[in-house]
């Protein structure tokens, strides 16, 4: 094999067998190239899917550095702040003061009077509250005025004959007290300073009060 034999001469045969090897070299070099590279891209592909898939970890900083929100103080309000129930008004004391709020306050009056009569008005005092109650009913604290349609002040019931009487009473639940009180049927103004004439005719309220508690307005009309 070493010595070739044939027609041509020996360095033939030589070169045939050296570019047989050289091809047989390059078909071996490069399969293992092909496989080399196939093996690196399928490595590639599995490392890309598990990194796709796996969650993210805790930074490395946070592992290090716990988060500023972990490190602060839980905020007051955070914290759960316990209902307070609405306060309810003390109940009425019963035998006790009536307070302005246990009183109902009314002036009862003709739908209307001539102009000069002396009509009468009915100053009621009521304890609305469902218990007993004292309070001073005194004349100098009951009071009428009459208003005309402006407000302006025409008549009031202590402007020139006030009167004085001491009547402190225990008021049972829901009594009224009726107290008649006569118009002399002429203006007036605080302390009796003002001349007093006849009013004019027209629409009128009148309005009452014993001590501080005033009452609503009452339609009164002169005709």
């Amino acid at each position: 094999m070493l010595h070739p034999v044939g027609k041509l001469p020996a360095s033939v045969y030589w070169r045939r067998r050296l570019v047989l090897l050289a091809v047989l070299v390059l078909l071996l070099g490069g399969g293992a190239w092909a496989g080399y590279l196939l093996m690196t891209r399928s490595a590639s592909a599995a490392t890309g899917s598990v990194t796709a898939t796996r969650p993210a970890g805790t930074p490395a900083l946070e592992r290090v550095v716990p988060s500023i929100a972990r490190l602060l103080p839980p905020s007051p309000m955070a914290s759960v702040i316990p209902s307070v129930p609405p306060r309810t008004p003390p109940a009425p004391n019963p035998g006790g003061p009536c307070t302005d709020a246990m009183l109902g306050v009314a002036v009862h009056a003709p739908p209307s009077a001539p102009v000069g009569s002396k009509p009468t008005f009915t100053l009621v005092v009521t304890n609305s509250s469902p218990v007993p109650c004292v309070r001073a009913l005194d004349k100098g604290l009951q009071e009428v005025v009459l208003l005309d349609a402006q407000g302006h002040r025409v008549w009031g019931s202590d402007d020139c004959f006030p009167e004085a009487s001491s009547d402190r009473r225990l008021l049972a639940p829901h009594q009224a007290v009726a107290f008649p009180i006569v118009w002399g049927g002429l203006t007036s103004a605080p302390g009796c300073k003002a001349a007093r004439v006849l009013p004019r005719p027209g629409a009128y309220v009148l309005r009452g009060r014993i001590s501080s508690k005033p009452s609503p307005n009452t339609p009164f009309r002169l005709v």
